[in-house]
């Protein structure tokens, strides 16, 4: 089990076994409130009734999870969406959030509050410096049915301040890239950066920014963030690479005046947090998910069950633990490099996250 992590000394070692047990006690939580028939949701209910075993008293802990099949994302395909809300929500409001919609019928996650309930705790993670409280935010990110335009809003808010959004079509911008039409893409990509310059110009209030690698590139095109008065960055997507990590520190970010946060996230999970950053680590950006929450796994691609050694790699493997989503082992369209525990998450870490290597095509990413 990937907690089981070579400590650097005593006191991270028993923060690891803190960790674990705290896990496996939320498991046990979680499957238990999925699988009751009074709380669970009609998907869990059904599809308990067709195993040989009762997942309610099977599973002790968070390895035991491994008895269930891994989760396949066309369960959450198409309708009825209301299959995913636990019985004990039922009379709740009920959001609907998409994937982005580059492999078929995008994937649908109910989320009633476990958006608000994410980044509030990673407000936490958050500088009061970088990221001031009463600050504005600019979000220059994907809109429409994804989680991340709520929860950025949701996350200005717990800071006290106010977020604006542009309007931003990650399917268009696939399909325009499956099409080879690299001037139609450019164009757009122009239409979203003068969306956000438009807002930065007209709200000074506006001190911090999420956006993706390719979006903070060509706003710093146009723009010094010092000079428009962002004092914190926020950046998630899989094009995080380590050149562009120290791209964005050191150009785009100008050597430290303005905080720079990346992350890695989804509709499914939430989002984890990085590493606090440390030259040692050669600018590899190592995620640590938001445990016990939800747990991300680097595991050999073809035994999705065994997780890989420190330092190799493999495809990313998702559990989420929530009491409005269990997701049991699904297998990411990403792949990382398995990395340690730290002080600050003592739990395993994904470095380098970059979608999987072993699809027969690859992965269009558009503006991420």
């Amino acid at each position: 089990m990937s907690l089981n992590a070579p400590a650097a000394n005593d006191t991270l070692a028993h923060r690891v076994a803190e960790a674990r047990a705290r896990l496996d006690a939320h498991t046990r939580e979680i499957v238990a409130w999925h699988f009751d028939p009074t709380t669970g949701c009609p998907f869990w209910l059904e599809y308990a009734d067709k195993l040989n075993w009762d997942p309610r008293r099977e599973i002790r802990g968070y390895d035991d999870l491994d008895k269930f099949d891994s989760f396949q994302d066309e369960w959450l395909r198409g309708g009825p969406v209301r299959r995913w809300v636990p019985r004990a929500y039922a009379d709740r409001p009920v959001y609907v959030f998409e994937t982005g919609g580059s492999t078929g019928v995008p994937k649908t996650r109910v989320n009633i509050d476990d958006f608000r309930i994410d980044y509030a705790q990673f407000s936490e993670t958050l500088s009061d410096e970088s990221f001031p409280r009463g600050a504005d935010w600019l979000m220059l990110g994907p809109s429409g049915p994804r989680r991340l335009r709520l929860a950025i809003e949701h996350l200005a808010q717990v800071r006290g301040g106010i977020s604006f959004c542009i309007d931003l079509d990650p399917r268009w911008v696939v399909k325009v890239m499956k099409r080879g039409r690299m001037d139609v893409l450019d164009e757009y990509k122009e239409h979203c950066i003068q969306q956000g310059l438009t807002l930065l110009r007209a709200h000074p209030n506006i001190r911090c920014l999420f956006t993706t690698p390719k979006l903070l590139e060509a706003l710093c095109e146009k723009i010094a963030l010092v000079k428009a008065g962002i004092r914190g960055v926020f950046c998630g997507g899989t094009q995080m690479t380590p050149q562009f990590h120290r791209f964005a520190r050191e150009e785009l970010c100008e050597n430290g005046q303005v905080d720079f946060v990346p992350t890695y996230g989804n509709t499914l999970m939430g989002l984890a947090c990085h590493k606090p950053f440390d030259p040692a680590d050669n600018y590899s950006i190592i995620y640590h998910p938001p445990s016990p929450r939800a747990m991300i796994e680097v595991v050999d691609p073809d035994d999705s069950k065994r997780v890989v050694e420190y330092g190799r790699w493999g495809r990313v493997r998702l559990t989420t633990l929530t009491k409005e989503f269990f997701c049991p082992r699904f297998l990411e369209r990403d792949e990382a490099r398995r990395t340690p525990p730290c002080d600050k998450y003592p739990w395993d870490g994904a470095a380098d996250v970059r979608p999987f290597s072993g699809f027969a095509a690859p992965v269009i990413e558009g503006v991420y």
